[in-house]
This record gives C-alpha cells, sequence and structure tokens, in this order.
C-alpha cells in the first residue's frame, strides 16, 4: 500500500505542475464526482489503558485479581503499558502501535452558492491500523489484545468556502467500520476462550482539508479526518487449564474462572489523506 500512496502523490504533483493556466480561474464546484484517496494513519494514544476483570462474572468489570500468598495481592501489581509486549515481563516494556496506511474510493455531489460550497461525500478505505494494550502478571506473563482496522466507511457532510481554484472545507458524519480483534498471552498454563460482541464498529467522523482545481474536471485533494468508533468488548474468558486451584482467575470463592476486557472500547483514528478526483 505504500508503494500505491507513493504512486498517488507522484500523479498528483505531475498534474498540478501541468495545469498551471487553470490555477488563475475560479472552477465551478457543483456536480457530481469520484476519485481516490490513500494516507496515513496513527491510533489516538491512549498510554494509560490498562485491563479490566470480572471475577464473580456478574458482568462488572472492576475487579481486582489477588493473588493466594500473599493473599490479597494484586496479580497484576507490575503494570499496563500501549502497545504489544516485548516479553512476558513488565521490564521489557512495550512495542509502540505504529502508524498504519490507507488507501481507498470516493463519491459525491457539491452544489455552489456563491463563494459558499455544501455537499455530501461517502467513502470506503481499507487499512491495518492496530491498537494495543498489554497486562503484566507477577507470574511473570504478559496479556496482549489488539485490534486492527480492516476497512472504514464513510457518510459525511461537507461545507466550503470557494477561493479561486482551491475549496476549502470541514466535513463531518457517520462511520462504520470491521475491526478484527485478536488476544495473546505468554501463559501456558490456564486456558483463554475469546468471545467478540461484535466485529462492527459504529462511530462518527470529523475533518477538513482543502481541494484544489487542476482543471474544470480534475482536482487534488489533501485533508485531515478523526475517526471515533465504538469497537465494543472484546471479552476473553480465562478457565483453569493445568493450572493449580491457587491460580489467580480461579482462586475460591469463584472457582470457575475470570472474565477479563481491555478498559477502553473507544477506536479513535487520525487520517492525512491525499486524493484525486474527477467531477463530471
Amino acid at each position: 500500500m505504500t508503494r500505491t500512496l507513493a504512486l498517488l502523490a507522484a500523479t498528483s504533483a505531475a498534474t498540478l505542475l501541468a495545469a498551471p493556466a487553470f490555477a488563475q480561474s475560479s472552477p465551478d464546484w457543483t456536480g457530481p464526482y469520484v476519485g481516490v484517496f490513500g494516507g496515513f494513519t496513527q491510533q489516538n494514544g491512549q498510554g494509560d489503558e490498562r485491563l479490566r476483570f470480572d471475577r464473580n462474572l456478574d458482568g462488572n468489570y472492576g475487579d481486582t485479581v489477588t493473588l493466594a500468598t500473599p493473599a490479597g495481592a494484586d496479580a497484576f501489581s507490575p503494570g499496563y503499558c500501549g502497545g504489544g509486549a516485548n516479553s512476558n515481563a513488565a521490564a521489557g516494556g512495550c512495542d509502540k502501535d505504529a502508524p498504519g496506511t490507507q488507501g481507498g474510493v470516493r463519491a459525491g455531489y457539491d452544489y455552489q452558492m456563491g463563494s459558499f460550497v455544501v455537499g455530501v461525500v461517502g467513502d470506503f478505505s481499507v487499512g491495518n491500523q492496530e491498537d494495543s494494550v498489554t497486562g503484566f502478571s507477577t507470574t511473570p506473563a504478559a496479556y496482549v489484545f489488539t485490534r486492527t482496522l480492516n476497512n472504514l466507511a464513510a457518510v459525511r457532510a461537507r461545507v466550503g468556502y470557494a477561493y479561486g481554484p482551491a475549496l476549502i472545507y470541514a466535513t463531518g458524519g457517520a462511520a462504520t467500520a470491521e475491526v478484527e480483534n485478536r488476544f495473546f498471552t505468554t501463559n501456558g498454563a490456564n486456558t483463554f476462550t475469546a468471545r467478540v460482541d461484535d466485529d462492527r464498529a459504529d462511530g462518527y467522523q470529523l475533518g477538513g482539508g482543502v481541494e484544489y482545481a487542476l482543471t474544470s474536471n480534475l482536482s487534488v485533494t489533501g485533508e485531515y479526518l478523526y475517526s471515533s468508533l465504538d469497537a465494543g468488548d472484546h471479552v476473553v474468558r480465562v478457565t483453569q487449564g493445568s493450572a493449580p486451584a491457587t491460580n489467580p482467575f480461579v482462586l475460591a470463592p469463584n472457582t470457575t474462572g475470570t472474565d477479563m476486557i481491555r478498559s477502553n472500547s473507544k477506536f479513535g483514528l487520525h487520517a492525512f489523506n491525499i486524493g484525486m478526483s474527477y467531477r463530471f
């Protein structure tokens, strides 16, 4: 996908240099258009995220997983960090979530009234942005929750101001995404069963940008978009497995097991895109 983004950037630059004459005119923004776009993404950093536990399986997450010895001690006292674990111990820290890429298509319609432009746009993109959080137990062991944004669709309103060949705009609307949830642990004693409420994440998308007309039909765009998505809870049930009865996850009086989730169900995504559109 990085090669595709580079090609899109090069094509946009070449087209911009090839059409200097039109830059002095004011285009008519009214009408339908289709386009392509691509860019880089970054999840909204949540360095204070942690794991939450339900020890009595009543659906309420706020319990502490405690040790048998010393009695009542927090089994997750080594702490938490954003990203994937570098080792099974907290001292190894976490590998922070890297920026991702995305590419997609869009279609829309604008209507110009003097210098003001209003419209609606819908787009669909595929990407690879990850968002992870890790908890460390005293065992030592690491417990990693990861979600990956596979695709994202949005329908937004767009309001802008036309200035020469440029359209400066703000945009906002509804968004929905496919999110893949995964769980990994270095704990080989207990048994872990994952349950995902839904692989769809709904929310909203806000942003703004500049669209620049190269010809009466062709334009290039640079924009920033922020997406806030409710990814739901990825519940992992921990049962005894081969661990002893004194294992913190199955410690009496509740020997059935423990449910755990990540503390934040929101997936925040920053996106920086460039694109090209063709107007009819």
